[in-house]
């Protein structure tokens, strides 16, 4: 029992026209019903009271909610999905209230204000990781906010600025790195070979938390040409490939001018030790383990990007000392 494509369950609802899913659901199966109040939660159902839910009617609700009572049915309960319309405008009005979704904007537009008070004072890198998680929280919350108001907007604007901020905190000493005045590194397109391994993976992590957010990501096959205007790392002939003393990762920390960073430094001798051997690093047999393990349960190559993300987070968080005042 899945919802249906985001996409399609998201779209604005059209018309005045409602879904109602009234559920009763066995009270010896708890498992079943937390299975359910849980997918109800995440397609953003409105709760009018227990076992009445209601939804936009749009082809995706329609789809997830069908899956429900099937599902429902199937585990000895029961479950009807009706079509209900509101009789008035104050009605109508009534029921989009319980789709409002205002509250969490504010939260998040205060999480982020406070990460303001931060700057010049905590690792930009640290900040950008709170900032990433709440692009993503925005990101979740208007995936089910089916009646937008200015909230919505505030908060988009609120992110965006505090991202901005801390780019030009991040990239202060960009105009010191050994580039040259075209390679200009935001919002581009970086592109390596697979396997995936600790040096690749490592430098993706360094791209998104460091370089640029809002970097895109591309895998190629063995033989397959970056696209045009791509930035490639990890290979040879790349723009970032090893040297004949680093690996990938650390060029880039010497070529964007990140070397100075003790924890990025740290990193990259684990990284290293995975990937050529030499001196022992104590962390990495524990490094190594977490990136098998991602490997190993990964149906994607994004979804092994984001557990070694967590992985060099997690380092990245255990070494960082924040600078003496």
């Amino acid at each position: 029992m899945e919802p249906a494509n985001p996409s399609e369950g998201h779209t604005a609802p059209a018309g005045n026209t409602w879904l109602l899913l009234l559920a009763q659901m066995p009270t010896e199966d708890p498992a079943s019903r937390m299975r359910v109040l849980r997918t109800l939660e995440s397609l953003g159902a409105g709760v009018i009271r227990d076992g009445a839910y209601l939804l936009p009617d749009t082809p995706g609700n329609r789809k997830s909610i069908e899956a429900l009572v099937d599902y429902i049915s199937k585990s000895s309960g029961s479950a009807h999905m009706l079509n209900a319309g509101a009789t008035s405008p104050a009605q109508q009005d009534a029921l989009r209230r319980l789709f409002d979704r205002s509250e969490r904007y504010v939260s998040l537009v205060k999480t982020v204000e406070s990460l303001s008070l931060a700057h010049g004072q905590s690792d930009p890198g640290a900040i950008a990781r709170v900032l990433h998680k709440q692009r993503r929280e925005l990101e979740n919350i208007a995936s089910l906010d089916f009646f937008p108001t200015e909230a919505r907007k505030r908060a988009q604007q609120a992110l965006s600025e505090a991202e901005a901020a801390v780019r030009r905190l991040l990239f202060s000493a960009q105009s010191s790195a050994k580039l040259s005045p075209e390679e200009n590194l935001l919002r581009r397109t970086w592109a390596t070979r697979k396997p995936l391994w600790a040096d690749r993976l490592a430098c993706a992590w360094l791209i998104r938390r460091f370089v640029d957010p809002e970097a895109t990501l591309k895998w190629m096959e063995k033989g397959e040409e970056p696209p045009a205007g791509a930035i490639g790392f990890g290979f040879e002939g790349a723009h970032f490939a090893n040297s004949k003393s680093r690996i990938t990762y650390e060029e880039m920390l010497a070529r964007l001018d990140l070397a100075q960073n003790p924890a990025l430094s740290r990193i990259g001798s684990i990284v290293r030790f995975l990937e050529s051997g030499g001196m022992t690093v104590p962390e990495a047999a524990g490094v190594q383990t977490l990136l098998q393990g991602a490997l190993r349960r990964s149906l994607s190559d994004l979804e092994l990007l984001g557990e070694a993300e967590k992985t060099f987070d997690l380092l990245y968080e255990a070494y960082y000392e924040p600078a003496k005042r």
